[in-house]
């Protein structure tokens, strides 16, 4: 049996692409929307030349990283960077209402029968 290197290649390519750090900012929610602030210039990273053209309008963070085909990681990670150079602004998710201003029960269940008669 004839044994091969396991990879005597060119580095592994998200090893590239994050610059080696495998700690992302846990600041990007899923759904976060993030917005480019500027055009991408000349040397910039290809990936975050990609990010920025794609985020010309809101785009989720989940969605940048299907259309990137990247791990959701490497996407927080490139988008910390480009948060931290002013090129892109994220948009949080509003968080829930809290349960006292909600409509109470008894006025949804009037709602439900209601619609049920119709």
């Amino acid at each position: 049996m004839i044994h091969k290197p396991v990879d005597v290649g060119d580095p592994d390519r998200l090893y590239m692409v994050t610059g080696g750090r495998s700690e992302a900012d846990d600041a990007f929610d899923l759904v976060t929307l993030i917005v480019s602030e500027c055009e991408p210039t000349a040397g910039m990273q290809s990936e975050h030349t990609r990010i920025l053209e794609m985020c010309r309008h809101p785009t989720a963070l989940v969605e940048i990283s299907a259309e990137l085909r990247l791990p959701i990681t490497v996407v927080r990670i490139l988008l910390g960077d480009l948060h931290a150079m002013g090129k892109v602004s994220a948009r949080h998710p509003r968080a829930a209402e809290s349960v006292a201003t909600l409509p109470e029960t008894a006025l949804l269940q009037e709602v439900l029968h209601g619609l049920r008669n119709l």
